[in-house]
């Protein structure tokens, strides 16, 4: 799938045509390569790094979108590898996901 189109699908920019202009820019990288092409081929498993409203946002894209759908949809097509939004050498804090131990 296009770079530019992915990017419209997951509600990462509001038209195509302002995806087209964000990646012409140079400031998308894709598996930490620089992308400049709207054209730029996207699979599932590659890493994407982006400038986003609260800084940089990088993501795993899981599947791809077959249509620009809701908001919960198109989360559901990638996973945010930064969750605090800091830097992508961040080292991720330590949680436990079986919540608080019961004695």
């Amino acid at each position: 799938m296009r770079l530019d189109l992915l990017l419209y699908r997951l509600r990462l920019a509001r038209t195509r045509g302002l995806a087209q202009a964000k990646t012409l820019t140079g400031h998308i990288r894709v598996n930490g390569n620089r992308v400049r092409r709207a054209s730029h081929a996207v699979s599932p498993g590659d890493m994407l790094t982006l400038p986003h409203v609260n800084g940089v946002l990088v993501c795993e894209v899981l599947h791809l979108p077959e249509r620009r759908g809701p908001a919960a949809e198109a989360r559901c097509c990638y996973r945010v590898l930064d969750p605090d939004a800091q830097s992508d050498l961040a080292e991720r804090p330590d949680t436990d996901c079986r919540g608080p131990e019961i004695p």
